[in-house]
């Protein structure tokens, strides 16, 4: 696989998926663009990478991201902000976050992106195991994941030639479990090991080989690929 001549933009590419993502694309020769919210002063430097700032729920900031950019070839949505919660402690505006971020989000992103992705090009997004087997108190998460994956699907048809495409992660090893201690954390990382049928708990570079495969792969469009180590196939881990 090869990304050299391209421009790839990673809104979310400031850690875990999104910056292995980043780095990967960068090594496949990309000219890479790692677009997020989090500060230019609090990033990893990466060689050859440009970093910019957007916050996916301000659609001027999104408008403002693209216009910035210019034309490009692949764009990867790994972002998420939002307040996920048990459904009867949400009102109204706390279950909103989690749309606006990950649903409305991802919209604005292509929306503003499809016009200036040369021909080729394709939009990948983001979901998540849940989506099949939803956890409990993440009502909205599930939903914003089930929209996504109906969205990738619409767009792939009234977007075409133009690919658009979804991936699903399961348990991955990024920094979303950072507020666990690191005994809680390790764990984890065994309970999921024991419970995989691949016997281990995915990372952040797995992730992001799928969305270069995504990105390289002319004839797959309006497809969601399940990159969670068969974690839909096995009992939930509680």
């Amino acid at each position: 696989m090869s990304l050299a001549g391209k421009r790839v933009v990673v809104v979310g590419g400031t850690s875990g998926m999104g910056r292995a993502t980043v780095r990967l694309a960068a090594e496949l020769g990309a000219e890479v663009v790692a677009a997020g919210r989090r500060s230019l002063d609090d990033r990893d430097v990466i060689e050859g990478v440009r970093q910019a700032q957007v916050d996916v729920t301000d659609e001027s900031s999104v408008r403002a991201l693209f216009d910035g950019i210019g034309e490009l070839d692949h764009l990867f949505v790994t972002s998420a902000p939002g307040t996920p919660g048990p459904f009867l402690e949400q009102d109204l505006a706390v279950a909103r976050t989690f749309l606006d971020g990950k649903v409305l989000g991802s919209w604005s992103c292509a929306r503003y992106a499809a016009p200036r992705i040369r021909a080729g090009g394709s939009i990948t997004f983001v979901t998540g195991a849940a989506v099949v087997r939803p956890p409990r108190h993440a009502a909205m998460v599930t939903a914003a994941f089930a929209a996504v994956e109906a969205l990738s699907r619409a767009l792939a048809l009234e977007l075409g030639p133009l690919r658009v495409n979804t991936i699903r992660p399961g348990y991955t090893d990024s920094e979303m479990w950072s507020h666990l201690a690191a005994a809680e954390r390790d764990a984890l990382r065994r309970q999921v090991a024991e419970a995989m049928p691949v016997g281990r708990m995915g990372t952040p570079e797995d992730i992001a080989h799928a969305a270069v495969f995504l990105m390289t792969s002319r004839q797959t469009t309006g497809a969601v690929l399940e990159v969670s180590g068969g974690e839909t196939l096995v009992d939930a881990l509680g």
